[in-house]
Order: C-alpha cells, then structure tokens, then sequence
C-alpha cells in the first residue's frame, strides 16, 4: 500500500530532473530495545521526533530527492504528526523483516516513475550531513553503489568459552553505516532476486549478492544508530579528556536590497507573494545573505561577496540557500557546530509576521539545526529610510559557533 497524508496530486514527480534521486527512510520497525509506549523513530530525540531528523536531511539536501518513508502497519498516525508540516512525503507499508520493507519502498518508487539513484537509510541515524550524502552521490557516477563506512580503530579478536581464540587484523575492516546509496535499476533487481527466507545484515550484502560493486566513501561518527533507551539522552558523542577546549565565536551580518517589480520576492528561503520582489545578482534573499555573513564573520573568513562573487555568471539568480549551506559546511570542517542564529528582517511590506515559522523551519532545515536554534524577528522603520518607504528590504543577523580555542 502506498499513500501520502496530501492529494496524490500534489506528490513530487520523479521523470523530470536528471539524475532523478530518491531518498528511502525505513521507519517500519518497532523499536523495542529503545523501550517507552511508542516505537523509537516517533520517540522525542533533541526536541522533535527521531524520524524527523532524516527527513529534514534530505528535504535540505540541494540534490532535492523524491522521499519516501517506509513504516510500519498501524504507524500512519504516528508518522504523519512526526512529519507534520513537511512538503511531498510519500508513506510506503512496510513488511516483516528490514528487507521485506525496503522491497516494498522500492517497488513504491518504481511504481511512481522510478529513479536513477535512490539512498536507503534507517530513520534511527539521525545525525545525517548533507557531505555524507554528496560524498555518496559523486561515488555512484563511477559506482553501481556506494556505502559510508568509518574504520575500525580498536583490536579485534575472535573468541569462545570467555577467552581469545586468534586475533583479528582489522586493516581492512569497516564499520558500514546508511544512507547507502545504489543505481535504483539494479538494487531493485537485487532485492527482487534476493531468497524471501534469507535475512540480510545490510542493502550491501543484498546488492553485492547480485554482482554489483559498492564503493566505500568516508562516514561520519555523528551518523550514531539510536538503539537503546540510554542514547536518547546522549546527543553527542562523549568527549575524550585529550580533546581540544571549545570557545565561543560570534559573527553579524546585515544585507540591504531593493525591491522592484517583475523580481520574485525570497525571504528565509522561502518564497512570499508580493507584488514586488528583491533584485540582485542571485535570488536576493537577504535574509539568507546576513545568515552568511553573520557565520563568515564567526570565522574570520570575509564576506558573502569574497566567496560567491557577483560578479561570477555561475551565481546568476542562484538559491542563496546553497550559500548558507557552504558556510555552514566551512563550521563544520574547523571542527565547530553552530549554536543559535538571531535574525531581523527589516521592512514595512510584506508583513513577516505569517512567515516567521515557515522561515524558521526552513533555516533550520539548511542548517540542520533545530528550529529552537533559530530567531527570527521583524521590525519597521516607522516609515523613516529606504526601507520605511518601501524601496527595499534589510536583514541583520548574529550567528554564535562552538569551534576549538
């Protein structure tokens, strides 16, 4: 069975775009290691439904995939609150075991116009980065698949009766994590040709079982797979006594641009009817611009301009999402997370007031932060300046990381 909580209608095309990407949640189990009265991907982790996290990922991944959720008989209820409010999510009944339930989501993809590649990922890893998903994306242009994997650092051995039997060289053993990542016409066929009666540890074995090579591509250590009830209340990693000392850094950004007719008009990343829009070199989203800045600034790395030039043809009416994404990405390779992002849009027209949670949301979706995390504030002019008299929009934004001192 395959339904969606909106019209049919309004449910994303997969034979437009080339290539067609598809993102596969399984969320079809019941969790019952985690404990609590519902099954852990509907279960709170740091402030919204575990099964969220993942979905979010991929809504905020600029390779746009078709999603899709598998879960469980029974679990529409739970699913649709815990996606509550996302765009295009299409739910898939899951079956039996793991393998039974991603046959199911694939045959559901299929069943809607297919994909080039589709990504498979369990709903309990949710710590997932949009690097994980380009590293995996690159790898299937030479590769019918690609998983993320992280190496294995401590000893192992094989053992029996509670002692050591032979020790076991790990130079060429990986931990394998999701998502992972397959040309969708042969995984498909894989998981078709694979017997009902055998279980399978992973998609890997499955597609390799059916003569495909999967590449290996960097992991990541926050891509954690909950399990027990106990890592619900650790968020992070624990912190080794030789880590290096965290410490503040706070940058501002401010951006001005002027309204015109014919321009449509982007604010937080979203789109708002308006009978003018904001004209620029890219989509003029202000908004976004300050957020960059503000994140530049916390890392004495310049301006917007230094790293996107407009004078650059390539960044022509560009999403100014994918620039805050690229700041966002420059925190994370010194080593620091983003702590909270305070911004002001600055404007008599259009109101902000209706948008405030839609901008919200979708900051914290690029950013793959919670919306808690993100302020967003408005204020006029009383009439006074450019703004006051309607000839354009500005935005101020103060934007605080962790990074190490």
């Amino acid at each position: 069975m395959v339904y969606c909580p909106r019209p049919m209608h309004d449910a994303p095309s997969l034979s437009s775009d080339t290539p067609r990407l598809a993102a596969l949640i399984v969320a079809a189990g019941q969790g019952l290691r985690a404990g609590g009265d519902i099954p852990k991907q509907f279960a709170d982790y740091q402030g919204k439904p575990l099964l969220r996290h993942s979905a979010e990922a991929f809504e905020a991944w600029d390779a746009a995939p078709a999603i899709f959720v598998v879960i469980g008989e029974g679990q529409a209820a739970l699913a649709e609150a815990a996606l509550a409010e996302l765009n295009d999510i299409f739910f898939v009944t899951g079956g039996t075991e793991r393998s039974d339930s991603v046959r199911l989501g694939l045959l559901a993809i299929a069943a809607r116009g297919g994909a080039d590649r589709v990504f498979i990922h369990d709903a309990a890893r949710p710590q997932l980065s949009v690097d994980v998903l380009d590293r995996l994306n690159v790898a299937l242009d030479q590769n019918p698949g690609a998983v993320p994997v992280l190496p294995v650092v401590d000893s192992i051995a094989r053992g029996a009766d509670g002692v050591i039997e032979q020790a076991v060289e790990r130079a060429h053993l990986w931990r394998i994590q999701t998502p992972q990542a397959f040309h969708f016409d042969a995984v498909l066929a894989a998981h078709l040709a694979w017997p009902s009666d055998q279980a399978a540890t992973d998609d890997s074995q499955i597609a390799r079982a059916h003569g495909l090579a999967v590449a290996l591509v960097e992991g990541d250590e926050a891509l954690a797979k909950i399990t027990f009830a106990e890592d619900f209340a650790v968020p992070h990693a624990p912190v080794p006594p030789s880590a290096p000392s965290m410490m503040v850094r706070t940058g501002i950004g401010y951006d001005v641009h002027r309204l015109a007719s014919g321009e449509e008009l982007w604010l937080g990343g979203i789109r708002i009817e308006h009978d003018k829009g904001l004209a620029g070199h890219s989509d003029a989203d202000v908004a976004l611009h300050a957020i960059t800045d503000a994140l530049l600034g916390a890392l004495a790395l310049g301006d917007i301009g230094e790293h996107f030039p407009p004078s650059d043809p390539q960044w022509r009416g560009a999403d100014s999402a994918q620039f805050l994404a690229h700041a966002a990405s420059l925190v994370k390779a010194k080593g620091g997370t983003i702590a909270n992002i305070d911004l002001t849009i600055i404007c008599e027209e259009p109101k902000i007031g209706p948008h405030k949670a839609s901008i919200q949301q979708r900051i914290a979706n690029i950013l793959q932060l919670r919306p808690d995390q993100i302020g967003v504030k408005a204020t006029t002019t009383e009439r006074l300046g450019f703004t006051g008299r309607g000839e354009g929009i500005a935005a101020q934004a103060a934007a605080s990381i962790m990074v190490a001192g």
